[in-house]
């Protein structure tokens, strides 16, 4: 079994991938369950992720996203994208989903139900969609964190005009707002920065005890 660290360190953001080299199906489930098993704050999971392996969409979405070669060389491009209403009824959803995981009352819910209401569904739903972004780099890291482990290469990227994927991928009308983005795949052998060494913060200038 590899080292954790040691599969964070081989990992970098992937500027080259080959695009031959095609992910496999069965590994690329194993990534997505990463995600599905995410943290999230109260486990609303307040995001859905676009997996895009269509030639002809990420082509659209190239230019959009200043023309990153990574768009179209990796296997998949997915799109995070935060939920844009988070109301009662979404509220009402996840405790269906609770009642019926684990087997369990609707009525020994209400006290959680009012918690959740009290602190996020209240909240402007200008601050729900920026705390659903939030929650979105959360899978997002957990994405990292599993390819690094199976040696599956990923980039994730701010680099885009999220105004334009939203129009393309026509999300507005599902109430969904590009929140970030990753390529996956497998790196080419001419990406250069694979054997660059890691630039990190050294130890006591990142952590500081007390």
């Amino acid at each position: 079994m590899s080292n954790y660290n040691d599969d964070l360190k081989w990992r970098y953001a992937t500027k080259k991938f080959d695009s031959t080299k095609k992910l496999e199906e069965s590994k690329l489930e194993t990534l997505l369950e990463s995600i599905q098993l995410s943290a999230s704050s109260y486990g609303l999971q307040p995001y859905e992720v676009l997996v895009i392996k269509d030639e002809d969409i990420r082509k659209k979405l190239h230019p959009a996203a200043y023309e990153q070669p990574q768009i179209l060389d990796a296997s998949y491009l997915l799109v995070f994208t935060a939920n844009t209403v988070i109301d009662e009824a979404y509220l009402d959803d996840y405790m269906e989903n609770i009642v019926k995981t684990r087997s369990m009352k609707k009525e020994d819910l209400s006290g959680m139900k009012d918690m959740i209401m009290n602190a996020v569904i209240s909240q402007s739903n200008e601050a729900k969609i920026e705390w659903a972004k939030k929650q979105a780099y959360l899978a997002l890291g957990n994405l990292l964190s599993s390819a690094a482990h199976h040696k599956i290469d990923v980039c994730p990227m701010e680099g885009f005009d999220a105004s334009q994927f939203n129009e393309i991928l026509e999300l507005k009308d599902k109430n969904l707002d590009t929140a970030v983005i990753a390529t996956v795949g497998y790196r080419s052998e001419e990406d250069a920065l694979q054997n660059a060494p890691k630039v990190r913060k050294p130890k006591e200038k990142l952590f500081h005890r007390l």
